[in-house]
């Protein structure tokens, strides 16, 4: 980051969620470039960056989105107006007909929901898939993890077996989470020895999420060929739908520093949480990277960075500076615009950050969060 983005960052009210629409869009032509050399079509997957005022910038580079539920199939077909699709574990009779009002593909999880909404689905014309689970995958993290033993996500090939699959247009995928294209060269190999049989019923196959595209040491050549050379082979029209890698490295959350206690060691607690504010950082768990922060005890001032809630374990991380930090010093969290603002919260009454878009030119506050925006959430 320049000196002038941060010296930029440093002037704002926070919390604040940053994005720079700069590298939003760099990621963005570098999805459109493997969709023009593959032939594939790339989704916006809303639950991992659902910014609705980044919709149309991104519906410039790619070609819809997928969504998981009825308020998300909502909000790409009425912010960014392509093809919206939608898979779901499970549909509520009460939902669907709104639903499919939005949705041109529709992805089933079981054969049985497959069966039930079938008709009307295919009277509207909406191209209908089956999700299926390969029993495969190499992801580390359990809770992240679509393939683990007894997991309810996809059907399996023993599942499909004697299922009635007229009407079908195409099968889902899920099972990567932060990968390179060599898992999913590895994935698709399962993929094809278990469920080639039925790709010539079909006309469309999604590879899901999960593929890290715009990371710098992805191999994107490897991904562009590997989708080129399964196309050729069974002339399908192949989706690819990543949430994370289009928000990739393209945004920031800002937060100050309230207060520095000491307990064995210094502890700096900020106006934000990540309990809150970036609830990945305890579930997944990772540690975020700060701008001009290294690792503990890498320089001379090491701090623990705490949230300002009642959680004990309401804590970032520990960090290490070349300056010791004070009270209204700002801290700028890297890599904070994917699956923050789609997964933060109130606990504690702890107001949402605001959001907020970078250019070469300004930052600007496109929105902030108040009492009302809480109290709405209670009843």
């Amino acid at each position: 980051m320049n000196i002038e983005d941060i010296q930029k960052l440093s002037t704002i009210e926070t919390p604040a969620y940053v994005v720079d629409t700069r590298l939003l869009e760099k990621n963005l032509k570098l999805l459109r470039e493997v969709q023009d050399k593959s032939g594939c079509k790339i989704l916006l997957a809303l639950k991992g960056f659902s910014m609705h005022q980044a919709f149309p910038l991104v519906g410039n580079y790619l070609e819809g989105i997928t969504s998981s539920s009825l308020f998300e199939a909502r909000l790409g077909y009425e912010y960014m107006g392509k093809e919206v699709h939608i898979y779901a574990p499970a549909y509520k009779d009460s939902e669907i007909d709104e639903i499919m009002s939005y949705c041109g593909h529709m992805v089933f999880n079981s054969v049985a929901q497959y069966h039930k909404f079938r008709d009307k689905a295919l009277d509207l014309g909406i191209e209908c898939g089956i999700r299926i689970n390969p029993e495969y995958s190499e992801v580390e993290t359990e809770i992240y993890d679509p393939c683990a033993t007894n997991s309810r996500l996809g059907t399996t090939l023993q599942n499909l077996e004697d299922a009635d699959l007229e009407g079908l247009s195409g099968l889902h995928f899920h099972t990567m989470c932060e990968q390179n294209s060599d898992t999913l060269e590895r994935t698709l190999k399962v993929v094809e020895e278990k469920f080639s049989h039925l790709f010539d019923k079909i006309k469309w196959i999604n590879f899901g999420g999960g593929h890290h595209i715009t990371r710098p040491n992805y191999d994107v050549e490897k991904l562009i060929n590997i989708i080129k050379k399964f196309k050729e082979k069974y002339n399908l029209e192949v989706y690819l739908e990543p949430g994370e890698a289009i928000a990739l490295n393209t945004g920031y959350l800002v937060a100050e520093v309230l207060d520095i206690v000491k307990n064995n060691m210094n502890i700096a607690i900020l106006d934000t949480s990540a309990a809150c504010h970036m609830p990945d950082v305890l579930e997944m768990p990772y540690r975020p990277e700060i701008e001009n922060g290294f690792l503990s005890s890498e320089k001379e001032y090491t701090y623990r960075l705490a949230g300002h809630t009642c959680l004990a374990g309401d804590v970032i991380g520990d960090y290490s500076f070349e300056k010791p930090l004070k009270v209204g010093d700002k801290l700028i969290f890297k890599d904070m615009a994917h699956y923050t603002m789609v997964k933060n919260n109130t606990f504690n009454g702890v107001n949402l950050p605001s959001i907020m878009v970078m250019d070469d030119n300004d930052i600007t506050l496109v929105k902030s969060f108040n009492f009302d925006d809480y109290k709405s959430r209670l009843s």
